[in-house]
């Protein structure tokens, strides 16, 4: 199942390099909340493996549009049982003044609703 949301880049993070087979890059944008117009929601996106440069195009200040997956995992060490969320972007374009996409902003051939996790991706607490 996929989702969209529109808000303001505000942060955007290199891209860190977890194992020699597994690369992740987030950031955040704020979207405005309709229930408290004061109060806006700060939303921390990720995108991995090829993805990791969808967000290059795009400057702090952009309003963008996000596509994404949710993404949960049950990770377990010692004994402890944690589950953790992502938010998986796949395309992201520009919008507002201007409007038209930028480069990067076309989704991906063939892009699937609902993306397969990427190998060993799941070995990973985070």
């Amino acid at each position: 199942m996929s989702f969209e949301l529109t808000g303001k880049l505000i942060v955007k993070e290199d891209t860190v390099n977890i194992s020699d087979r597994f690369k992740k890059r987030e950031f955040v944008i704020d979207v405005p909340n309709d229930r408290n117009p004061e109060w806006n929601d700060t939303i921390k996106f990720q995108t991995t493996q090829d993805r990791t440069e969808l967000i290059e195009p795009f400057n702090l200040g952009d309003d963008i549009l996000v596509a994404f997956n949710i993404k949960g995992n049950k990770w377990e060490r010692d004994g402890k049982v944690n589950y953790f969320t992502n938010l998986e972007a796949w395309r992201i374009e520009k919008v507002g003044a201007g409007g038209g996409n930028t480069p990067g902003a076309a989704p991906l051939p063939n892009q699937p609703e609902a993306l397969p996790p990427e190998e060993g991706e799941d070995d990973f607490p985070f």
